[in-house]
């Protein structure tokens, strides 16, 4: 399952094919979506935006497409009037002159108005997201902190959108061990120290994960590299301690840890 830097690297890839480009042709599967077919050609896509794992494409004319991929959906780039062969079902093309981008298997599609966009269940829902440059660690701490979340263990907490977007299963098992703290801690059972090193470590692994492109390599440990520490390392020594690093499952997700360095 993507996670945050995961779906930020597969908008960036989207705008680098269609942003400030015409839409020459639009193409929905869905009958809802067909009456915005000729309305957005010619319009431009001005950016698109990430809320967690959703993507808003914002065009010139004001509005909105609004997509989750949930499990199984897939954007794809391809040279215009291009179809793959593929097994997908396709849900919405969007063609420029020489690009396009296409929209597969995923169900949860809308387009939204602004109003609709600051109506939406789902955004409304969601929390600030961990790749937003203006969210500091000062406000992170403080969503910590406040009665909403205080008392909830990490485990279901660092899973939860409406916490913090573009958090998941992988980034919650590498910044538990970065600061050296079990799943079943609660915010409000932290010393200060440890308050302010996990408020920083929930910005600055995703923004390290997005920011490496998602380059993986478990025996190169320096900062070009964004390095699994205990991520499917069961059974492996830690690079810490020494310990074992050991796997269950917590909130229904795999979770690996050190027993050696994380209490």
């Amino acid at each position: 399952m993507p996670e945050g830097p995961e779906i930020r690297r597969a908008a960036d890839k989207l705008e680098a094919a269609v942003l400030g480009k015409p839409i020459t042709a639009a193409w929905f599967a869905f009958p809802a979506l067909k009456a915005f077919e000729k309305a957005l050609v010619g319009q431009k896509v001005e950016c698109i935006e990430t809320r967690g794992k959703a993507l808003l494409t914002h065009f010139s004319d004001g509005l909105t497409l609004y997509s989750h991929n949930q499990l199984y959906g897939v954007w794809r780039v391809v040279n215009a009037g291009e179809i793959p062969e593929t097994n997908r079902v396709l849900r919405v093309n969007l063609q420029t002159a020489d690009k396009a981008i296409l929209l597969y298997s995923a169900s949860d599609i809308e387009m939204l108005d602004a109003e609709g966009v600051a109506s939406h269940p789902f955004l409304l829902r969601v929390g600030p997201d961990v790749l937003d440059l203006t969210l500091s660690a000062e406000q992170v701490k403080e969503r910590l902190l406040s009665a909403r979340f205080r008392k909830r263990q990490f485990s279901g907490l660092l899973l939860d959108q409406a916490f913090l977007a573009g958090l998941g299963n992988y980034l919650r098992v590498e910044i538990l061990w970065a600061v050296g703290l079990l799943a079943q801690h609660k915010a409000q059972d932290l010393t200060p120290v440890q308050l302010d090193k996990l408020s920083h470590a929930l910005l600055d692994i995703p923004r390290h994960s997005y920011n490496t492109r998602g380059n993986v390599d478990e025996n190169k440990h320096h900062g070009a590299i964004f390095s699994f520490k205990v991520f499917h390392r069961a059974g492996q020594k830690c690079e810490r301690c020494g310990g074992k690093i050991e796997k269950t499952m917590l909130s229904s997700r795999p979770f690996y840890w050190c027993p050696g360095c994380q209490h």
